[in-house]
């Protein structure tokens, strides 16, 4: 009697199933972004009380704020123009204010990139959420993709090195023009970046859906 041939695809079932099952290796590193998340909400909080204090005219508070944001004063200069020190800062001004609410919502919109990386990529690659009729489901979960996806992670990042670029630029005077200039053009490299991402999605987008038709 012959014996009846096995199906290859048969054959490879087990493996197929254990690569596919790899995914879950995926999990501890969206948890670990998750305690990172928590790390954020507390260096948040923490600031924002030195912000609340030094407000209300606690000296050690602001020296903390502004050791953080690498603010300085004005500088006293001798007859020859040369630096000898700095005028002490006795209370929270408009500068070192703009300063530590940008780094507030720097941190605001690290935050929600550590969500959209948690939320999206959890759904896209490791396993859906069934969230399709809870009433606090992202409006963009419902259309995410691995494309979609990296265009909303290019834009939050220029949205970040936006921030990072104008704190620059409102404390210019103690940083120096070759810092000013390579932190400019870093924020150009993310433009064009996530300019061609977005237009490389369309691309895909338009002759997938060609090749439907």
């Amino acid at each position: 009697m012959s014996s009846t041939p096995q199906n290859p695809t048969r054959m490879m079932r087990p493996l197929s199933n254990l690569i596919f099952a790899s995914r879950w290796l995926q999990v501890p590193l969206y948890l670990g972004l998750i305690l990172a998340q928590g790390v954020y909400v507390f260096q948040f909080w923490t600031e924002l009380v030195h912000l609340i204090e030094a407000a209300f005219g606690n000296t050690e508070a602001l020296n903390i704020l502004v050791k953080s944001i690498g603010y300085q004063a004005t500088a006293i200069k001798d007859a020859a123009g040369t630096v000898i020190g700095y005028e002490p800062i006795a209370k929270l001004n408009e500068t070192i204010l703009m300063l530590v609410v940008l780094g507030l919502i720097d941190v605001v919109m690290i935050s929600n990139l550590l969500i959209m990386v948690i939320v999206g990529g959890y759904e896209t690659f490791v396993s859906r959420m069934g969230l399709e009729d809870h009433p606090d489901q992202p409006e963009w979960l419902s259309h995410v993709n691995a494309s979609v996806l990296k265009v909303k992670l290019a834009t939050a990042i220029i949205g970040i090195s936006s921030i990072h670029l104008l704190k620059t630029f409102i404390n210019a005077e103690n940083y120096s023009e070759k810092t000013l200039m390579w932190q400019t053009m870093i924020h150009f490299t993310f433009l064009l970046s996530a300019l061609a991402i977005a237009y490389t999605d369309r691309l895909l987008s338009a002759s997938h859906t060609q090749g439907k038709h």
